[in-house]
C-alpha cells in the first residue's frame, strides 16, 4: 500500500542514514536551531538499516570486528557537550560516551572499540538529535530503501522499497557503501561454484554481511586480500568460534576451538596489511603541514598553468615530492628526538625545513646509519623476491609481522616509523586540495587511484597493532597459510576446486572449497546495482565524473559520481548542477578522495562537519514561500528537471 506523506513548508530527504547521512542531519537541525525559520521543517532518512548506523556500523554484527580509528579520535557531533542535553551541534565524543557505559568503560580513548558499538553511539546521537530537535522541525526515519526519484512540472518525489513516497524539495544522496555487479573474473568463480557441488563463493563486502556461519570446522577457505576485511573474517573465524590468544614468553599464542577452519590467503603484496601505530596524540591534535602546504599546491598549479597551459597537477612530481619531504621530516625528527631528546629535535626540525642539502644536514647529525624512507617498498616488500618454500617465506613474512608490531606498540609519536607513516593521515586534507575535482591530470589522476592510494592506504590506514600480532600468532598456530605475493585464483575443473597459487613460492599451490573474497568492491556507477543510482543515470540526474585532456585527448573515468565542489550539487548529463540534488560521501570517491571515512574528530570542526554543513548550509536557503513548479531550460528530454 502506497504511504503518500504530506508536504510541509521545507521538506529534505537524505538518502542513507549512516554516519554521512546522519552528519548532515546534524548541521540542518543544529542550524535551525541555531536561527529558527517560519514553517515547518521536515527531514526524511530513507535507510532499511538502522538510523545512525545504517549497513555499516549496525549495532546486530559481531564485536569481533574493530574500528580502525582510536575512539578519542571520534565524535559525530559538531561541536562537544556544553552543559545541556546531547543534540545537533552539541554532544559528546564516542570516547566520552563510551565511558559512561560500565559494559565498554574499558575501551579507552587511544583503543579500538567494536564497530557495533560505534553503532550504538550512531544510534544514540541520532536519537538525541531528533529528541532535542527545535520546534517545527520533524525527523522521520522511513525504514525503507529508496528505489526512485522523479521529477515531474519542477516536483522532485522520492519512493521507497515499501511503497512510501515523499515529495521533495532537496534531496542528499548519502548512499554509503554499495552493492555491485561481478566483473567477468568474478562471474567465472560464481559459475564454477554454482555448477561444483560442496564449493561456495563469498562475494566482497563487509564481512558482518558474509554468511561466515555456513564454513564447517577444518575447511580448507581461501581468502583474497590481506587488508582491514581479511582481519574480520580471521577474526570472526578463530575468536568468533570460541579460539582464544593468550600471552605466553611475550609472545601471543593461539588456542583453537577445533572449530576453526584452515585459512589460505594471499594477495598482489603479499603481506597483511601493516599496523597502525599505538595511538599517542590527544583528540584535538591536528598537524600542521611544513611542505605540502596549501601555498605550495598554489604555487605548482601557477608553474604548471605557465607551461602547460593547464592547472591540474601532475602527482608524483608536485604532490608526492612535498608529502615525502613531510614523511621524512617527521622521521628523521623522530630519530634525533630518540637519539639526543626534544631540543636537538626542534634544533634539527627548524634546519630540516631550511636547508638545501638536506643530505649534508642528516650526515652532519649522524644519521647516515638510518635507512631510508621507501613507502613503496614498505608496502611491496617482497617484490622481485622468490622463496623456495612456504616454510620460508612465512619465516620472513612473520619476521617482518614482528618487527611491525613491535613498532606500532611504541607509538604514533615514539617511533619513527610509525610517526611517520602516521602523517599520511594527517595530511590527506591538504592532498585533497591538489587532486580533487580533476585537480590532477587524467593519466596521473589514474596513477593516483590505481598506484598510490593502495600504497598510501597499505602503510597508513591498518588496523590496530593487536590485530597483526594476532595473525601473526594463527599463522603459527598452523592455521593461516599465506600463500605469497603476486597470488592468483582460478578454478581449477580437473580437481574441482578453487586454487591459490604464488609464482614466487614454489609449493605454494593451495586448494579450497570455500572462497571468500576479502576485497572492498570498487563502486562505479555502471557496476552500481542500486536501483536509486541506476534510475538516475538513465534519467541524466547524475552523472560519471570524467577527468579530460582536451588538448592530448585522454581521459580518465573516475567511476563516481560528478558533483561541484561545496556545496556538492550533482551535476547532470548536459553538464549543469542540481539546485536541488546534493551527494556525500562513497558515491563521489574520485571526484574527491578518502570520502568513504565515516568518522569526524572531536574539537573545531574537520572535513567530515564542514562538508556535511556546507550542504546544510545551502539546503536552508530554499525559500519556503514559493511553491510554484520549476520550468526547465535543459534541451535535452533525459535530463529536464
Amino acid at each position: 500500500m502506497t504511504d503518500f506523506i504530506p508536504r510541509a513548508d521545507l521538506d529534505v530527504v537524505i538518502v542513507g542514514a549512516g554516519p554521512r547521512g546522519l552528519s548532515v542531519l546534524e548541521r540542518l537541525v543544529a542550524r535551525l536551531a541555531d536561527t529558527p525559520r517560519d514553517g515547518e521543517v521536515r527531514v526524511h532518512l530513507f535507510d532499511p538499516d538502522e538510523a545512525g548506523a545504517g549497513r555499516i556500523w549496525r549495532t546486530s554484527q559481531s564485536v569481533c570486528f574493530l574500528m580502525n580509528t582510536a575512539a578519542g579520535e571520534v565524535s559525530v557531533f559538531s561541536a562537544g557537550p556544553d552543559g545541556g542535553p546531547a543534540r545537533a551541534g552539541s554532544g559528546p565524543s564516542f570516547s566520552d560516551w563510551l565511558s559512561t557505559h560500565p559494559r565498554w568503560s574499558g575501551v579507552g580513548p587511544d583503543d579500538y572499540g567494536p564497530r557495533a558499538v560505534y553503532g550504538e553511539y550512531l544510534r544514540m546521537a541520532f536519537e538525541a538529535i531528533v529528541a532535542n530537535a527545535p520546534d517545527g522541525v520533524t525527523v522521520r526515519h522511513v525504514a525503507e530503501k529508496a528505489v526512485s526519484l522523479t521529477r515531474e512540472f519542477g516536483l522532485t518525489t522520492v519512493t521507497g522499497s515499501g511503497g512510501t513516497v515523499v515529495g521533495a524539495d532537496k534531496v542528499v544522496l548519502t548512499t554509503g557503501h554499495p552493492r555491485v555487479r561481478p566483473e567477468d573474473g568474478e562471474k567465472e568463480l560464481l559459475t564454477f561454484a554454482r555448477h561444483r557441488s560442496g564449493l561456495t563463493y563469498l562475494r566482497g563486502d563487509s564481512a558482518a554481511d558474509m554468511p561466515l556461519g555456513v564454513i564447517a570446522p577444518g575447511e580448507q577457505v581461501g581468502v583474497i586480500g590481506l587488508g582491514l576485511t581479511f582481519f574480520d573474517v580471521l577474526a570472526e573465524l578463530t575468536i568468533g568460534r570460541g579460539g582464544r590468544f593468550v600471552e605466553r614468553d611475550g609472545q601471543t599464542e593461539y588456542l583453537p576451538s577445533g572449530r576453526e577452519p584452515h585459512l589460505v590467503a594471499g594477495s598482489r603484496s603479499g603481506l597483511v596489511m601493516l599496523a597502525r601505530g599505538r595511538n599517542q596524540k590527544a583528540p584535538t591534535y591536528r598537524y600542521r603541514a611544513k611542505f605540502v602546504t596549501e601555498a605550495a599546491i598554489v604555487r605548482a598549479r601557477r608553474g604548471a598553468q605557465r607551461i602547460t597551459g593547464s592547472a591540474q597537477l601532475d602527482f608524483v612530481r608536485d604532490v608526492l615530492s612535498l608529502l615525502r619531504l613531510e614523511v621524512e621530516h617527521v622521521y628523521y625528527t623522530a630519530h634525533v628526538r630518540r637519539r639526543h631528546g626534544d631540543e636537538a629535535a626542534q634544533w634539527f626540525a627548524a634546519g630540516h625545513l631550511a636547508s638545501d642539502d638536506r643530505e649534508e644536514l642528516l650526515a652532519a647529525w649522524d644519521l647516515g646509519d638510518v635507512p631510508p624512507l621507501d613507502l613503496e617498498q614498505i608496502a611491496r616488500p617482497f617484490v622481485d623476491r622468490e622463496f623456495d618454500s612456504p616454510d620460508a617465506f612465512h619465516d620472513e613474512l612473520l619476521e617482518l609481522l614482528r618487527q611491525d608490531v613491535a613498532e606500532a606498540r611504541e607509538g604514533n609519536v615514539d617511533n619513527p616509523l610509525k610517526a611517520s607513516l602516521d602523517i599520511l593521515r594527517d595530511t590527506r586534507g591538504m592532498v585533497r586540495q591538489a587532486v580533487d575535482f580533476a585537480g590532477l591530470r587524467p593519466e596521473s589522476h589514474r596513477e593516483f587511484v590505481t598506484w598510490f592510494n593502495p600504497i598510501n592506504t597499505m602503510v597508513s590506514a591498518g588496523p590496530p597493532w593487536i590485530r597483526v600480532d594476532q595473525a601473526a600468532a594463527v599463522i603459527r598456530a598452523g592455521l593461516l597459510t599465506v600463500v605469497g605475493p603476486g597470488t592468483s585464483v582460478r578454478a581449477d575443473h580437473s580437481s574441482g576446486a578453487f586454487v591459490l597459487e604464488s609464482s614466487c613460492v614454489t609449493g605454494s599451490r593451495r586448494e579450497v572449497s570455500t572462497l571468500i573474497d576479502a576485497r572492498i568492491p570498487r563502486s562505479t556507477l555502471s557496476s552500481n546495482t542500486d536501483a536509486l543510482i541506476a534510475g538516475l543515470v538513465s534519467d541524466g540526474l547524475i552523472t560519471e565524473m570524467v577527468n579530460a585532456d582536451l588538448s592530448s585527448g585522454v581521459r580518465f573515468r573516475a567511476g563516481s559520481v560528478a558533483v561541484t565542489r561545496s556545496p556538492f550539487h550533482v551535476i547532470d548529463v548536459l553538464g549543469n548542477p542540481d539546485p536541488d540534488l546534493y551527494a556525500l560521501g562513497v558515491p563521489t570517491e574520485n571526484t574527491r578522495w578518502f570520502t568513504q571515512i565515516g568518522t569526524g574528530r572531536p574539537g573545531p570542526m574537520t572535513g567530515f562537519h564542514t562538508d556535511a554543513d556546507g550542504i546544510a548550509e545551502d539546503v536552508l536557503r530554499h525559500r519556503t514561500a514559493v511553491r510554484t513548479p520549476r520550468a526547465s531550460t535543459a534541451t535535452h528530454p533525459a535530463a529536464a528537471i
